[in-house]
């Protein structure tokens, strides 16, 4: 057994079913989860067909590296979203499908830890849990920058030593970030690559919320453009991870990609030949047709905003709302210790949040999840409004 497995921490919505244990929230009312951040939208029509288009294909092995047509579509993609040089990444070198980012997130850790140099993994805190179970399960030392009101809920790469710097191997970023749905800027991505090339560590970004915004006219950045900004049009030390899961509201196509470091890449390949987890070729086929349409991606972004807005607008004279540049959570501040706060709205109003600590870890300065909940606007618009009316009611009777 590896004994790596005894330093993993139940899931998040494993406590919470210890926090609800015993309660009984009241009948006349629906549940609605605000809990999990899984897309509710409906997966478009376009992405369905093609996919029982191509069901033929599962007479045939998959390649490990996808078809070059999929290839190919991501880097036109990548080139087109983020305004990379049109000969700086190509599909043979840069791109690698992936069956969802969570099992690229985890197995890209595998693949490049050395556990016999005593190695530390940075990473954002609060934070996605794969990105500490990988880590543990390499071997590595987990360390959490805090995220919090202070700095703006971005990871503060400034409080890290020279000395942790030369010993870390890769650093987790996520953004848009996973809860707060703030975007780390193109300067200081370019300020964390020369660090990178300094003291020798890989930048994987997971960037699956980066077409969930608010501003039609300004998406957020991500690692590859800043890498290009700055002359580092090889992506040296960069990979990117994309998903459809939530673009395109297909969580259950199990479809991403990575890219960047044509180096890592190969690396990558090579790990994953023997992973044997190759996408399949119905998947591909549909994943084309989905990385080759922005109108059902734009529409999916007017649906959220139009929840953000009808939900602050209810909650704002109540509590202090401040919707995200992107996401589609809203990281609330509680008047109440957060899992006192879920606990009681599950028992009162029949609505299920997310206690902002149970996505963080304590460190030195606290828990920066605290006093905090995720409410994740995925749910119909008319249940998003129905929560907010709800949440406030509670809040009013605190």
């Amino acid at each position: 057994m590896n004994p790596n497995l005894s330093h993993l921490q139940p899931y998040p919505f494993e406590r919470m079913a210890t926090l609800y244990a015993g309660v009984v929230p009241p009948g006349d009312l629906d549940t609605i989860r605000l809990s999990i951040g899984e897309p509710g939208h409906p997966t478009p029509g376009f992405i369905t067909e093609s996919l029982i288009e191509h069901l033929h294909g599962l007479s045939s092995y998959p390649s490990t590296r996808g078809t070059e047509q999929l290839r190919q579509t991501i880097c036109d993609w990548l080139a087109d979203r983020f305004g990379l040089p049109d000969t700086s990444i190509d599909p043979q070198h840069h791109v690698l499908p992936v069956n969802g980012t969570r099992e690229a997130l985890f197995a890209i850790a595998q693949c490049l830890t050395d556990p016999t140099s005593s190695p530390l993994i940075l990473m954002p805190n609060p934070f996605y849990q794969i990105y500490e179970g990988a880590a543990l399960l390499a071997g590595a030392e987990p360390r959490f920058l805090n995220a919090d009101a202070d700095n703006g809920y971005l990871p503060d790469f400034n409080g890290v030593s020279d000395a942790e710097w030369d010993r870390c191997q890769f650093v987790y970023l996520c953004s848009p970030g996973n809860p707060a749905g703030q975007v780390i800027e193109s300067e200081t991505l370019q300020e964390l690559i020369e660090r990178a090339h300094r003291h020798d560590f890989v930048i994987l970004s997971d960037e699956c919320y980066s077409e969930i915004y608010q501003d039609e006219d300004r998406p957020p950045t991500g690692l590859l453009a800043a890498a290009a900004a700055a002359g580092n049009d090889r992506y040296r030390h960069c990979l990117v991870f994309h998903s459809l899961s939530k673009r395109s509201n297909a969580p259950g196509l199990r479809s991403g990609f990575v890219a960047g470091d044509a180096d890592l890449i190969e690396a990558f390949f090579r790990y994953r030949t023997y992973h044997g987890c190759a996408m399949p070729p119905p998947t591909q086929a549909a994943s084309v047709r989905a990385w080759s349409d922005e109108k059902h991606v734009r529409e999916n972004r007017r649906r959220y905003r139009e929840k953000f807005s009808a939900t602050a607008d209810i909650l704002a004279p109540v509590m202090e709302v401040e919707i995200p540049p992107a996401s589609f959570y809203l990281w609330q501040r509680t008047p109440i210790d957060d899992q006192e706060f879920s606990r009681q709205l599950y028992q009162q109003q029949n609505v299920v949040v997310l206690p902002g600590s149970y996505l963080s870890r304590d460190t030195a300065t606290g828990n920066p999840g605290k006093n905090h909940v995720r409410m994740a606007l995925v749910a119909p618009l008319d249940e998003c409004v129905d929560a907010a009316n709800r949440i406030r009611s509670f809040v009013e009777q605190l």
